[in-house]
């Protein structure tokens, strides 16, 4: 099964984010090393939000993610939220 983490950011998230940009990748590096997390990234035109799927039985990784990410502890993101995803096409999809 695979979750979306949505995040909602601050207005000029680009500049703000610089201080916290290395331990927050550092972060889903480490969930993606454990397989949890798939892709991630920010939105563009405009820089509103992230996107950051995760692939796994439950939404637990997405949240235990959102509550330990540097940009959420530390005000950048405004808002997030977990959504389950039925895939049914493509590599990994969980309904084929």
């Amino acid at each position: 099964m695979h979750y979306i983490l949505f995040y909602d950011v601050v207005d000029d998230f680009i500049a703000k984010r610089a201080t916290f940009r290395n331990e927050h990748l550092a972060l889903a590096r480490q969930a993606h090393q454990r397989g949890d997390l798939v892709l991630a990234g920010a939105l563009a035109d405009p820089v509103d939000g992230a996107v950051l799927v995760f692939r796994g039985p439950s939404p637990q990784p997405a949240e235990a993610f959102a509550k330990s990410d540097p940009y959420v502890t530390n005000g950048l993101v405004t808002a997030w939220r977990v959504r389950k995803w039925t895939t049914v096409v493509g590599q990994g999809a969980s309904t084929p």
